[in-house]
C-alpha cells in the first residue's frame, strides 16, 4: 500500500491481501481457531511457510480480547504476525503495528473487543479476515518499498 497522487491509498497486491483475508476468515469459521490464531496462521502460511504450524499456539490465549474482553484478538494476532515475518526489524514492526492499530480503530471505532461487540454483533469472522488482509497489505507494501 502507498499513497497515490491524490493522497488515496493504493493497494499494491490486492490479490494477496484478499487471499490472506479469505484464509483467515475460513480458519475462524472452521471453529478450529479463534481470531488471533487465525490471523497469525493465515499470515504465516503466506509469508513464512517455513515456520512450523505450531506457532499459532502462541496466540491461543488472545481470543475474545485475551479472555478479558479488552484488545481485539485479531489485532493481537496481526501484531504477532508482523513480528513473525519481520523478526529482525523491530522499528519497522513497531511502525506497522501503529498503522494496524490506527486503521483498526478508524474502521471499528475502538480496539477493545467488548466495545466493538456492543455495536458490531457477530462481526468476528469478517473482522478476522479484514485484519489478516490488512496485515498482508502492510507487509506486501513493506517488501516493495
Amino acid at each position: 500500500m502507498f499513497r497515490g497522487k491524490q493522497g488515496t491509498v493504493v493497494i499494491e497486491n490486492p490479490e494477496l491481501a484478499d487471499k490472506v483475508a479469505i484464509e483467515a476468515e475460513g480458519l475462524y469459521r472452521s471453529e478450529k481457531m479463534h481470531c488471533a490464531e487465525a490471523v497469525l496462521m493465515a499470515v504465516r502460511n503466506n509469508f513464512r511457510p517455513d515456520i512450523p504450524d505450531i506457532v499459532a499456539h502462541a496466540a491461543a490465549g488472545f481470543g475474545s480480547g485475551s479472555g478479558a474482553g479488552c484488545i481485539c484478538g485479531a489485532v493481537v494476532g496481526g501484531t504477532m504476525a508482523l513480528g513473525l515475518v519481520l523478526p529482525d526489524d523491530k522499528k519497522r514492526v513497531a511502525a506497522l503495528t501503529r498503522d494496524l492499530h490506527k486503521w483498526f480503530a478508524e474502521e471499528y471505532g475502538a480496539t477493545c473487543c467488548k466495545v466493538i461487540l456492543q455495536t458490531h454483533k457477530k462481526i468476528c469472522p469478517l473482522l478476522t479476515g479484514k485484519v489478516a488482509g490488512k496485515v498482508a497489505e502492510l507487509l506486501d507494501a513493506h517488501a516493495k518499498g
